[in-house]
C-alpha cells in the first residue's frame, strides 16, 4: 500500500518548480509534475523524484486554459485520489525596456495575467476538492519581491505578482479552516530566469545585491522550496501570509 502523501507542483519541470518536486519526493510525497512545454526536463525531473522513492505524473497542460485545466485534475484525481498539496508556480513574464511603457505588448501582458492570475485560480479551484480530501492540505504560491515592491521587472509581471499576494490571502480567507494558503516572495534568485531579464549585466548586478543582502548572496530555486516545505510541513496556524525570501535584502534598504 503507497501511503505517502499527494502533491501536485505546476511549473514544476525547471527552477523553484523542480526543487519543489524534488523537495516534496524526498519528504515522502508522491508529486504531479505540471509544465507548458519543458517536456524533456519534467521527464528527468520525474527519474530524479522516482529516485526518491515518489511515484509521479507528467501533465503537460497551460494552466490558463480552463478546459485542460480541470482534465489535469481529473487525471491527478483519478491516479492520487486526493492531495495534500498545492504549489502554484506556473508563471511567465513579458519583455520590455526598463521605465519605457511604450515598449510593452499588451498581448503579452495579456498572456502574463492568463498564466500568472487567471492561471492560479483556475488550478486552485480545480483542486479544492482533491485538497479537502487531503490530511492538512496546504496551498503555496510563488509570488515575488516586486508583487510587493518596486522593482526592474516588466510591469505586467510585477502587477501579476501584486495580484498574487492578493489572491493569496483572499484565498485563504475562503478555504479557512480546511485549507491553509501561503505564499513565497523570492527576491532576485540565481540562474536561468534572472540571467534572461538582466542578460549581460547578470553577473554584475547579481554580484552587487550580494554584497547589499546581511546574508551576502542571492536565492536560490532549492531556499525557496525549504520554505515551500516549512509552509506544507509545519506552520499549522499560519495562512494568508506572504513570506519574503532575500536574504534580508528589503529588512535592510
Amino acid at each position: 500500500m503507497n501511503d505517502r502523501k499527494k502533491a501536485l507542483v505546476t511549473g514544476g519541470a525547471t527552477g523553484i518548480g523542480r526543487s519543489a518536486v524534488l523537495a516534496l519526493a524526498h519528504a515522502g510525497y508522491d508529486v504531479a509534475i505540471n509544465y507548458a512545454s519543458s517536456a524533456k526536463a519534467a521527464q528527468a525531473l520525474a527519474t530524479l523524484a522516482q529516485l526518491a522513492g515518489a511515484k509521479t505524473m507528467l501533465l503537460p497542460c497551460d494552466v490558463s486554459d480552463e478546459a485542460a485545466v480541470r482534465s489535469m485534475l481529473a487525471k491527478v484525481e483519478a491516479e492520487f485520489g486526493h492531495l495534500d498539496a498545492l504549489v502554484n508556480n506556473a508563471g511567465t513574464t513579458a519583455k520590455w525596456k526598463v521605465k519605457d511603457l511604450e515598449s510593452l505588448d499588451m498581448a503579452e501582458w495579456d498572456r502574463t495575467f492568463a498564466v500568472n492570475v487567471r492561471g492560479l485560480f483556475q488550478v486552485t479551484r480545480a483542486a479544492v476538492p482533491l485538497l479537502r480530501k487531503g490530511t492538512n492540505p496546504s496551498i503555496v504560491n510563488t509570488a515575488s519581491i516586486v508583487g510587493l515592491r518596486p522593482g526592474p521587472q516588466p510591469l505586467p509581471y510585477a502587477a501579476s505578482k501584486a495580484a498574487v499576494v492578493n489572491m493569496t490571502k483572499t484565498l485563504a480567507w475562503n478555504l479557512g479552516p480546511e485549507i491553509r494558503v501561503n505564499a513565497v516572495a523570492p527576491g532576485w534568485m540565481e540562474g536561468d530566469w534572472m540571467q534572461r531579464m538582466l542578460g549581460d549585466k547578470y553577473e554584475d548586478m547579481m554580484g552587487k545585491r550580494a554584497k547589499l543582502t546581511p546574508l551576502k548572496r542571492c536565492v536560490t530555486a532549492d531556499d525557496v522550496a525549504e520554505t515551500m516545505m516549512s509552509l506544507i510541513q509545519g506552520n499549522r496556524f499560519v495562512t494568508g501570509e506572504i513570506i519574503v525570501i532575500d536574504g534580508g535584502f528589503t529588512s535592510s534598504t
